[in-house]
């Protein structure tokens, strides 16, 4: 009984210590919170740096390519500062985590995406805990940041990056194999986690997700934004078709909260896209794996596409131009408008439920 009473003050002492330091070990803020965080920042490093690559190789300047070589260079970089950021890292924490994610991205190899989300939430909490504790904290925060983050990137981040690896080339082998199931299960997973307060951008680039599924989950991400800008056009207006097509859907995750119905026209037309992505047009999304994940989001999937017919040498024709437009575009906004319209005439969904604040 008296240990049971000691413990209790000691469990009391330990919550105020992570309360006051803000270090919340829960779902939210790693799975959720970093993982969007990470996502933008490859989106601010590799993408826009494989952006600047596509325009400078269209264009023959060379300076475009020297811009984009710099900016996919910081991904490791940019993406722990992003997960230090969203776990409200006090700044000689934030600053410390990009040596730290530099380190990750490295000893991560294939699957560095992945390391840096893992080593970078230990590495910014043990910094958070130690921070301001002494009188020489200008030396101490970063020592044990660095120090302990590196660390755990050299040990730890070639495992993670393995782990990631197989997993992606599992998913990538299974498809090659099945590309007609696996084509709706990968379209489809994707695109709800892209609708989902997750990063479906994040996971393909934490799997390096390419490939015929790479194909896939791009036409599910597109089914899902497309579609929700096209059925809730009665709601939303044109507005709506620029928020959701090239912003997110998952602006409507409030509404599905409320009426999950208005879910199905979307994840019907995944379901549709996946399958002609991979069987039909044989679509390789061989640009950065985080485009996978992207869709029409300020057409990072399509650019990623070309990027990787590119890089790919593939003889670009009229059959690569239609396969964009009709898994990017055309599908989603068809199949999600004709699935919508029997939903409505059924009395399952109507006006007003994907109406955005």
């Amino acid at each position: 009984m008296a240990e049971a009473a000691e413990a209790q003050p000691q469990q009391g002492k330990v919550a105020q210590f992570m309360q006051r330091k803000n270090i919340e070990i829960s779902f939210q803020r790693y799975a959720i919170d970093a993982l969007s965080a990470m996502a933008q920042g490859l989106f601010a490093s590799l993408l826009i740096g494989t952006i600047f690559n596509t325009i400078g190789n269209l264009s023959g300047v060379q300076a475009f390519n020297d811009v984009g070589g710099f900016a996919s260079a910081m991904a490791g970089p940019a993406m722990a500062c992003a997960i230090g950021y969203a776990l409200k890292c006090p700044p000689l924490v934030l600053f410390s985590l990009i040596t730290v994610g530099s380190a990750a991205n490295s000893a991560g190899g294939a699957g560095g995406p992945l390391a840096v989300l893992v080593v970078a939430i230990i590495a910014a909490e043990l910094g958070k805990a130690v921070s301001k504790e002494t009188k020489v904290d200008i030396l101490v925060t970063p020592a044990v940041t660095i120090g302990l983050g590196c660390a755990l990137a050299m040990l730890a981040g070639p495992w993670i990056g393995a782990i990631a690896t197989a997993i992606g080339n599992f998913i990538m082998w299974a498809t090659e194999l099945q590309p007609f199931l696996m084509g709706i299960v990968v379209s489809v997973v994707v695109g709800m986690a892209l609708t989902l307060p997750i990063s479906s951008a994040a996971i393909c680039a934490a799997l390096g997700l390419t490939g015929l599924a790479g194909g896939a989950a791009l036409a599910g991400c597109c089914a899902q934004m497309v579609g929700f800008a096209v059925i809730s056009f009665r709601d939303n207006g044109w507005g709506g078709i620029i928020s959701q097509g090239i912003g997110t859907s998952m602006l409507q995750m409030g509404n599905i909260m409320r009426k999950p119905a208005i879910w199905i026209a979307p994840t019907v037309a995944a379901a549709v896209g996946g399958p002609v992505a991979t069987c039909l047009f044989h679509m390789t999304q061989n640009g950065p794996a985080i485009a996978s994940g992207m869709g029409t989001c300020g057409l990072v999937g399509p650019i990623g596409l070309y990027a990787g017919w590119v890089a790919d040498g593939v003889s670009i024709g009229a059959f690569e131009w239609l396969g964009m437009a009709l898994v990017c575009v055309v599908i989603p906004a068809v199949v999600s408008w004709g699935v919508a319209l029997l939903l409505r005439r059924a009395g399952v969904i109507a006006d007003g439920d994907m109406k955005l604040d």
